[in-house]
Formats: structure tokens, sequence, C-alpha cells
């Protein structure tokens, strides 16, 4: 418990029996009982506890751990073994790549009541907007997005637009008795907007309607921009330095050459498709690809700041 409440920048202490763990952070402070005793758990469910900090009160928040299915606490955060299992391994995590661990402290009696809530809003998080684009699936819902970036803050979707490349080249060329081919199929992707290359698997791009909420992201690179970078990115790659050893009397000499392949031999069909992410604005910037879960490194777009 302490591992995964420092791992939420809390400062964290040990406190009087029968509670086990205090933890205080920026305006919160969070008092940690862990039990399976159902008297104790009634009675630190039903007592309001508070604290005084530079003559300013602030209430605090319980957080209950049980491994007792049975036990229930409504006012209080309530953790059970899956929630405790989650949060252990974030919290390794976080501490890994040294990022702040976001927890859920919503008691239980508030859970409860936001749920029909959420059920009722779940159609206008659905609502369509109309334009259909092609684009990769949305995996990666929006509270999904939240805790992979370790962040508290307001997510957006966008959709950041791709140049998929199918590329083949062909052809040789023959120098002395040496023979070059320079045969060559693939796919790539281009970022429309900064340019950055990874790889795409085609097959998973679905033409369909994205949300109302979304923005779609404007290319800022022209699809023939691209190919021709693609072409000169593959003639590069293919181009083969030839080096050919002579020997003329009691002389060895050597030759080399530079082989290309021809651009004529090279085609290359580029067609637009985005990619989902989510943006996290909170003390500071992160991006979270909502097709693969992966949190970003650098920026989908020109101006972002990321972690």
């Amino acid at each position: 418990m302490r591992l995964i409440l420092e791992a939420a920048r809390f400062e964290v202490e040990e406190v009087d029996e029968p509670l086990d763990l205090s933890a205080v952070r920026e305006g919160i402070c969070v008092l940690v009982l862990c039990t399976n005793d159902a008297n104790l758990v009634g009675q630190f469910d039903k007592t309001n506890y508070s604290l005084l900090i530079d003559d300013h009160e602030m209430s605090c928040k319980k957080l209950l751990f049980t491994l007792d299915k049975e036990i229930s606490a409504e006012n209080c955060i309530q953790w059970g073994v899956s929630e405790f299992v989650r949060y252990t391994g974030e919290a390794v995590l976080a501490d890994i790549v040294n990022r702040e661990l976001a927890l859920d402290l919503t008691p239980q009696k508030e859970r409860k009541s936001a749920a029909p809530q959420a059920a009722a809003a779940e159609p206008a998080k659905e609502e369509s907007s109309g334009i259909e684009i092609s684009h990769f699936p949305i995996k990666l819902s929006e509270q999904a997005a939240i805790r992979a970036a370790g962040i508290q803050g307001t997510p957006k979707l966008r959709f950041i637009p791709y140049y998929l490349i199918h590329y083949v080249s062909s052809g040789e060329q023959v120098y002395k008795d040496r023979r070059i081919p320079f045969d060559a199929e693939g796919y790539t992707a281009i970022n429309g907007i900064n340019g950055i290359k990874i790889d795409l698997d085609g097959s998973k791009v679905e033409e369909s309607e994205i949300p109302a909420s979304a923005e779609v992201c404007d290319s800022h690179i022209r699809k023939e921009e691209a190919s021709e970078r693609m072409v000169t990115e593959l003639i590069d790659r293919l181009t083969q330095k030839v080096r050919i050893k002579q020997e003329k009397g009691d002389a060895i000499f050597y030759e080399e050459k530079i082989l290309k392949p021809d651009k004529k031999n090279i085609t290359v069909e580029a067609r637009q498709v985005y990619i989902p992410v989510w943006q996290i604005r909170g003390k500071r910037i992160v991006e979270v690809n909502a097709f693969t879960g992966e949190l970003l490194s650098e920026p989908m777009d020109e101006g972002v700041e990321v972690f």
C-alpha cells in the first residue's frame, strides 16, 4: 500500500492503530485501513476524519483494503484483490518510467450513484459526427488512456493523418561479373504533419464515422511529397557500393562503383489514413495511441509537449 501511494506522489506515514497509513498530497489526505474485521470496518466507515495543516482543516478520504468480499463500506474507497494487484503492477511500472500513478479515489457510495448517470450519458459519448474517414480502430477507452498516461487531466481524442505507402522496386544492374538486383516490396507510413515514419499494418484500417467530439488534424505534407520521399529513401536504401578486384601482371588494384536502382522501376501507392490518439492535458501533455495503447515518446504533431 505504501508503494502504491508513494507512486501516486503522496507523502506516506504510519499512524496509530487501528489505522495503518496516512497519505497527504496537494490538499488531499487519505487514511488507510487494511483489515477483514467487519466491526472495525463499520466503525471506520461511519467515522469522519479531518486533518489540520497551518490552521486549514481538510476532510480525509478513507481507503479500505479487505480480502473479505462480503464486507462493504459505503463511505470508503474500497479495494479488494483485483484493485490491489492492478495498482501494485502500475506502481512498479510508474517507478520504472518515473511517472505519477493515477489513482481512482472515489468512495463506493459515489461510484454507485454515478453509475446510472454514466449509463445514461453513454449514448452521448457514442454520438457520431457524421464524418467518415479511413482510420485505425479506437481500442483504448478514455479512462484507460488516462491510466496509461499516469496523470490526471482532460482527455481529447484526435485523429492524426498518415500516408500509408505500398512500395515495389524491381530491376537489376550488371557490372563486370557482378549482378546487383534491386527487388524490394513492403509497407510503411509517413506522418502527414511532422514526416515521422512508422510501421503500420494496413489491413487494420476501417472506413467508418468518428465520434462527434473528436478532432481531425489537417495534413501539412501533400501525398505527392510523401510518395517522392519514399522513392528517394528507397533508392538510398537499395544503393550498393561494388568493389571489384583486378590483377594486371604483378599489380592488384580495386575498382569501386556505386550502383543505384532506376527510378522508373519503382512504384509507390499512397493513401491517407488516420491514427486515433488520446491527448491528456494536465500538469503536462501526454499522448497515448488509442489503437495500440502505446504511450508515445514523441509528439504525433509539431507543437505538442509529450512525456
